[in-house]
């Protein structure tokens, strides 16, 4: 069985890339790599709430796997759209790697509260991140910091900024712990929705012995069980890359706990909730969580988001 795997071109992307197809040689399979650029790869000048987030690291990939020219595009799963068109879906999630949002600077030294007492520039290209940094440190010096993890890096070592907040994910599989001073705790920084998993995403018309060995080689239930219930809460919360919507979720048991919750864009308003039953039900856990978001007081927070964006 041969698999042509769709990836975005930075160094992470293809690490994410080629640790799917050694899963899938080590199965038996032939894998080739095909690099395609997408829009958010593309437009680094601008914050990604200035271009609109629907697609933005998605839509080139997708546009091969509806026209066959490849069987699988493997996503970060924080990148992945709350809807999906109707003629793909996502087949699997890897096995999750540690959520939390971490501090990188070439100061060990350098902490959250330094960072404000000193006036220090903190970058991020994240709204979510940002949202909450004004909310758990206002007044702190906030720059946007777009690129891969390398560029960024480069930036910071220029002086373009002090430290960055980033995915221990990305920062852990790009080899860069030793850049790492402080971990946010997931309790505060509830991270992106499927933060630190890969989301493997086919075309419906892929064929049933491939859908089936995709599935049955690159799929963690448990890791599936969380995202389903993360993506239906950001689903009906109408969330995207450019609106600081959070939720994590992690089982106990059979039962599934998710937590999850919005921020307004300066920080003043945090609205979050937590819900909890059985992991089966993993998408009415999320619907269940974004109502009542919603009825605290969540709407009115996302009716100014969507005001200030336009």
């Amino acid at each position: 069985m041969r698999f042509v795997i769709g990836t975005r071109g930075s160094k992470l992307a293809l690490w994410q890339a080629e640790h799917v197809s050694a899963l899938l040689r080590a199965k038996g399979a032939e894998t080739e790599i095909k690099i395609i650029d997408t829009k958010g790869d593309q437009i680094l000048n601008q914050p990604l709430s200035e271009i609109g987030s629907k697609g933005l690291f998605t839509e080139e990939l997708e546009n091969e796997l509806k026209q066959g020219l490849i069987d699988l595009a493997v996503h970060s799963a924080k990148d992945m759209p709350s809807v999906i068109p109707q003629e793909l879906e996502l087949i699997a999630f890897s096995e999750r790697e540690k959520v939390n949002d971490v501090v990188v600077s070439l100061n060990p030294e350098l902490t959250l509260k330094l960072a404000v007492e000193q006036n220090l520039k903190i970058g991020t290209s994240s709204t979510r991140r940002r949202a909450a940094l004004n909310h758990y440190y206002p007044g702190i010096h906030l720059v946007d910091m777009r690129g891969n993890l390398q560029t960024r890096l480069r930036k910071m070592q220029e002086g373009q900024c002090d430290a960055m907040i980033l995915a221990y994910a990305g920062v852990y599989r790009m080899e860069m712990s030793q850049y790492i001073v402080e971990e946010l705790s997931e309790e505060t920084f509830t991270p992106a929705v499927g933060q630190g998993a890969l989301a493997i995403e086919t075309a419906v018309s892929l064929s049933a012995d491939k859908r089936a060995f995709l599935k049955l080689t690159l799929n963690d239930v448990h890791t599936e069980y969380c995202l389903l219930a993360e993506r239906s809460f950001l689903k009906t919360m109408e969330g995207g890359c450019s609106v600081p919507v959070f939720a994590l979720a992690k089982l106990d048991g059979e039962d599934l706990i998710l937590k999850g919750g919005v921020i307004s864009l300066d920080g003043t308003r945090q609205i979050e909730g937590m819900q909890r039953g059985n992991k089966n039900s993993a998408l009415a856990i999320g619907n269940r969580l974004a109502d009542d978001i919603i009825a605290k007081g969540g709407l009115e927070i996302l009716e100014e988001i969507k005001k200030h964006k336009k």
